[in-house]
């Protein structure tokens, strides 16, 4: 690969790194950015509920950047940097690939996603007369609020059904009225947006094109190369969306050696082979690197499914399976749990005996990195694997 060309071809092989690469795998970690160099470098870390080593949106600037701080990855999202104004944040929450952490910056270009919600005709939660105003007038006098502050979350036990006082503060989040720059104890944080998103960024002046424009840019930068559905999926577009924007974005179109649709790529990811070393790290089933099942395929050879609310006896890999990357292939999969300060291995997939070396490096270092000082293996689904991998585990904790 040298310059770009009109259409570059690229083999698999070179797809791969520059994805590895575009997602900050590959090469020499940026620890001076840290945690906002990641958050930033991705475009988007996805939040989830679920905590087994740790949440989702800690996990995923571990697997780059490796045992940084829990407490600093909370801090980098949501706390300003020393000597700046508490007014200012780094990040803030918004639907994206779905939940997402964002970069404070991107505001202006989510508008046409506020627009959208805004137009919404039907909404599958009622929301009682006067119930809006009454949560922007509280905010405005007493925030910033957890939704329970404001008055209450659930109206039961269930999940879904929430009380009119949470519908209002998230109706006024999509329309961005209010916006979450903090969760605390888990529960989102809201804010007048008007207070807290930096004056010069608080606007929705751009137009849906410019918008999407910048959004489908932002998601072949952070995967590489991309079809069109893996563009439009990064931060859940249509389809009919990027085609409308992506000859004005700046990718390039390229063609990919055993990919049967049309690809494009980040100009600057096609100027310098992708080279370096490569971590070896356990994968969040949320990490953006494995997001879209069909484009992990693609890439690695490898079929991953998020099994949490799939029912027990349905489970292949078990509960949270975390794919394990390791020398830019991804090499098997793992269900960790904890127990006290022992990291419980529920199941693990191996790609052969090779990979055994690398997910128990993998499977230590975590185990480092949430306070444990051992790791249980409870089954390998190779058992002829399995004594080889408690040899490298005890190896290794030594």
């Amino acid at each position: 690969m040298t310059t770009p060309r009109a259409t570059a071809e690229l083999s698999a092989d070179e797809a791969r790194r520059i994805a590895l690469r575009a997602q900050g795998f590959l090469g020499a970690p940026d620890r001076r950015a840290g945690v906002r160099g990641v958050l930033r470098h991705l475009g988007a870390v996805q939040l989830d509920t679920i905590s087994v080593l740790a949440r989702s949106h800690e996990l995923v600037p571990y697997a780059r950047l490796g045992a940084v701080g829990r407490g600093t990855v909370e801090d980098a999202y949501w706390k300003p940097s020393p000597g700046t104004s508490a007014a200012r944040p780094h990040a803030f929450e918004y639907w994206s690939h779905a939940a997402c952490i964002l970069p404070i910056e991107e505001w202006p270009h989510f508008a046409f996603r506020r627009r959208a919600y805004r137009n919404r005709p039907h909404w599958n939660h009622h929301l009682p007369e006067g119930t809006y105003d009454q949560v922007v007038k509280q905010l405005r006098t007493e925030g910033p609020l957890t939704a329970t502050e404001l008055g209450g979350a659930k109206r039961t036990s269930e999940w879904w059904d929430w009380s009119g006082t949470k519908v209002a503060v998230e109706r006024a989040l999509m329309y961005g009225e209010v916006v979450c720059v903090e969760r605390r104890g888990w529960k989102r944080v809201y804010d007048l947006a008007e207070r807290a998103v930096p004056a010069d960024l608080l606007h929705d002046e751009l137009d849906d094109r410019a918008c999407l424009r910048r959004l489908v840019r932002l998601a072949g930068r952070s995967l590489g190369v991309g079809t069109r559905a893996d563009i439009a999926d990064y931060h859940r577009l249509r389809g009919d969306q990027v085609d409308a924007v992506i000859a004005d974005s700046g990718l390039v179109p390229v063609t990919v050696e055993g990919w049967a649709k049309p690809a494009w790529a980040d100009p600057e990811a096609l100027r310098t082979p992708p080279r370096g070393r490569h971590r070896t790290t356990l994968l969040s089933p949320f990490d953006s690197l494995v997001w879209e099942r069909a484009r992990t395929e693609r890439l690695f050879g490898f079929t991953h499914r998020l099994e949490a609310y799939v029912p027990r006896q349905k489970r292949i890999h078990g509960y949270f399976a975390m794919p394990v990357l390791a020398g830019g292939r991804l090499v098997g999969r793992v269900d960790p749990a904890r127990e006290g300060r022992t990291l419980v291995v529920r199941q693990v997939t191996l790609d052969g005996p090779k990979a055994v070396p690398a997910v128990a490096r993998a499977l230590v270092e975590a185990a480092t990195w949430v306070d444990c000082t051992d790791v249980r293996v409870e089954r390998v689904d190779a058992p002829d694997l399995r004594e080889p991998l408690t040899h490298e585990l005890a190896r290794a904790l030594a």
